[in-house]
């Protein structure tokens, strides 16, 4: 039986994507080769790189509008320092709403200023800060949408009068967003796309040029544009498998319909965290929770044993929580169907009914 898979990430994929991937392991575009044997140079690889990065754009609605779409190398952690490397020359704001954009300010200040417009560090992140104040001398505000450790999400962005940055690893493709606002957007594929080893990254070719400092090439930009994500050997397998799944979200009816089953994966789940007595959210704000991951814990320790072993039985995968955070912690990316959410619903309701 297949597991229901609630895991952070890597993440859960759809069972189709899978299927296609396998069989292009053993025998790609009926070449008698495998995908991971092929030249990144061959016409077959080509057409898949190019497939991807405009699917990417297609989902976002950022065709011709001046982006560019790269799939790159280093994950989420590299780009902290990419994005630092390509737009700061003076000053950088940034909001720190969770461990991944306090790595991404540590890495930033190698560079350059920066100026932590708000944080809710000393909550252990269980909020995400508003009515901060983001300076127009700075060079750009940095923000992370979605964090999957804690559990909050961004709902209302800024308008900010300045490129904005947003790290969208966890919650990238899930739902509706005027992606416009964004001058930079960046995502691991592992959250919520694809296996790991690829990152996405749209840009907005106007913002980049604009730094004194020379830029090493393999975190430059323009040149990863220039080269079409083919100026170092790319990830071949994660690109494709990443590729596959966009073209899966386009047959299912795009961001729009994903959303929809987004909603009722997280209403459900929280309905039930709010009725059932023996559990207990960590976010501090119901308007903050996160609709990709939703944290929560077991109020009495004494029923652990029981609940995990329900789990088990159920056939439920990845639902500890984090370290720095503890309890539970549920991942309802894009592929995670409906009915894995009801059946941890139902693990919990009889762990209520035999406490």
């Amino acid at each position: 039986m297949k597991k229901h898979n609630f895991s952070a990430g890597p993440c859960i994929l759809p069972q189709s994507v899978l299927q296609k991937a396998a069989e292009a392991v053993l025998d790609f575009n009926n070449l008698n080769l495998s995908l991971i044997e092929i030249s990144h140079r061959s016409k077959d690889f080509v057409e898949v790189m190019e497939n991807a990065r405009n699917l990417a754009l297609e989902h976002l609605g950022l065709q011709d509008k001046g982006y560019k779409a790269l799939f790159l190398q280093g994950g989420a952690s590299l780009e902290f320092l990419m994005v630092a490397y390509n737009l700061l020359e003076k000053k950088a704001a940034y909001l720190n709403t969770g461990t991944w954009s306090d790595k991404a300010i540590k890495e930033a200040k190698l560079i350059g200023e920066v100026v932590e417009v708000a944080t809710s560090k000393s909550d252990n992140f269980n909020f995400i800060p508003k009515n901060y104040q983001i300076p127009k001398d700075a060079d750009y505000f940095h923000c992370t949408s979605n964090n999957t450790i804690f559990g909050t999400q961004i709902q209302d962005f800024p308008d900010t009068g300045i490129p904005m940055v947003c790290d969208m690893s966890s919650d990238i493709f899930s739902r509706q967003l005027d992606f416009s606002k964004f001058s930079l957007i960046y995502a691991g594929a592992q959250k919520n796309m694809g296996p790991a080893g690829t990152t996405l990254v749209v840009i907005k070719e106007e913002i980049l040029g604009k730094v004194s400092r020379a830029i090493p090439s393999m975190l430059n930009y323009k040149v990863h544009i220039a080269k079409d994500s083919m100026f170092n050997t790319p990830a071949v397998f994660p690109v494709y498998v990443s590729m596959l799944t966009l073209e899966w979200l386009k047959n299912l009816g795009g961001i729009s319909e994903i959303e929809k089953v987004n909603n009722q994966k997280a209403e459900l789940l929280y309905n039930e965290i709010d009725r059932n007595p023996l559990f207990e959210g960590f976010v501090a704000n119901k308007e903050d929770r996160s609709k990709m991951n939703a944290t929560f814990n077991l109020k009495n320790e004494d029923l652990k044993a029981t609940f995990e072993n329900q789990l088990k039985q159920a056939g439920i995968n990845g639902l500890n929580g984090h370290r720095s955070v503890g309890g539970y912690r549920a991942s309802m990316y894009n592929a995670l169907p409906l009915e894995s959410v009801q059946v941890l619903v139902d693990v919990m309701q009889t762990v209520e009914k035999g406490a």
